[in-house]
């Protein structure tokens, strides 16, 4: 059984790595997306599963969009099965049927909720106990295929999003050994899924580090922990956007202004919000580092009473496919 992989992301891996020594299963190749400029420098990245493959001595294609030369490959190299997670690109038709026994897609949500781009940090955000990860036939329309099998992963009271995706990426691997036998030999069972219960989770943007203070201190410090590592959120205090790296939400009814400081010092920096305070635990300036508030206060000044601005974000879910432009 010959089987090419797409992907990009690091939560991939673990399936990767399951691929290459399972008996049986043969990793002909990794399909993933091109080095791209990143950090100070803008130099070329490598991502993390072509990084991977190189490493493995897999052979490794890095097309700016899949299309007629992949399909042509996949053909030429008897590929007989697919798997795709996180790639990052929407596949072609002609992709799909390029692989005799299909192209199946491992997408983290327990579908049909959080279709799309982020429902890891969505299903963070939004204060879901529990995700998972979902084997499903990839179709053309946007991780709306018939479902295999699903694996459930709890959402713990202070995962981060890179925490919650090493969870779910080691979840893959059973999710793996189980069924992709049945994708081998056509026995898997295919459960359409309820399009009356579908969300979709957008793309997440820049903008989305931007802070709302009229919505509740829970859901702010959830944000904090879903938008992790990027974009991050990040408050704005005198022209300087001051990331946010960790907080706590306090319970009490604040009388002052949401956003409003009502203090600063070692134990955290406590702003106001339309339902409770959101204490802010670490803070990083614009190149800097992270550091814990009370060393922060030390070479910036907070001063209590100071009202931070307070942006409206669009929301990170709906029942409908988002618009492809940007929200920002």
């Amino acid at each position: 059984m010959r089987i090419v992989f797409f992907g990009s992301d690091a939560i991939a891996l673990p399936a990767l790595e399951y691929l290459h020594w399972a008996e049986g299963y043969e990793l002909a190749g990794v399909i993933s997306q091109p080095d791209r400029p990143a950090g100070r420098g803008r130099h070329l990245h490598r991502n993390p599963v072509a990084t991977w493959a190189q490493a493995k001595g897999i052979e490794l294609l890095q097309p700016e969009k899949a299309g007629a030369e992949e399909v042509s490959w996949l053909r030429t190299h008897n590929i007989d099965l697919a798997l795709v997670m996180a790639y990052g690109q929407i596949l072609r038709r002609e992709l799909l049927d390029a692989v005799p026994r299909g192209m199946w897609n491992l997408h983290g949500s327990l579908l049909p909720m959080y279709r799309g781009a982020s429902p890891v940090e969505t299903a963070l955000a939004l204060g879901d106990t529990v995700t998972g990860v979902s084997l499903m036939q990839m179709v053309e329309k946007m991780d709306a295929g018939p479902v295999v099998a699903m694996v459930h992963v709890p959402i713990r009271n202070n995962d981060t999003s890179p925490i919650l995706r090493e969870r779910m990426a080691h979840a893959c691997v059973p999710l793996l050994t189980r069924h992709l036998p049945k994708l081998a030999d056509g026995t898997a069972v295919l459960t359409p899924q309820d399009e009356a219960k579908v969300t979709y989770a957008r793309k997440l943007v820049k903008a989305d580090a931007q802070v709302d203070f009229t919505i509740s201190a829970v859901a702010l410090e959830r944000r904090v922990r879903a938008l992790q590592p990027w974009p991050g959120v990040a408050i704005e205090h005198e022209g300087q956007s001051l990331k946010v790296g960790t907080a706590s939400a306090i319970a009490g009814k604040p009388t002052e202004a949401p956003g409003t400081v009502l203090h600063a010092g070692a134990d955290g920096v406590d702003v106001t919000t339309s339902d409770g305070i959101l204490r802010l635990l670490s803070l990083q300036r614009p190149g800097g580092r992270m550091l814990e508030v009370g060393e922060f206060l030390r070479g910036y000044k907070l001063t209590p009473g100071v009202v931070l601005a307070s942006h409206s974000v669009p929301p990170l879910v709906s029942p409908k496919p988002f618009p492809r432009t940007a929200f920002f």
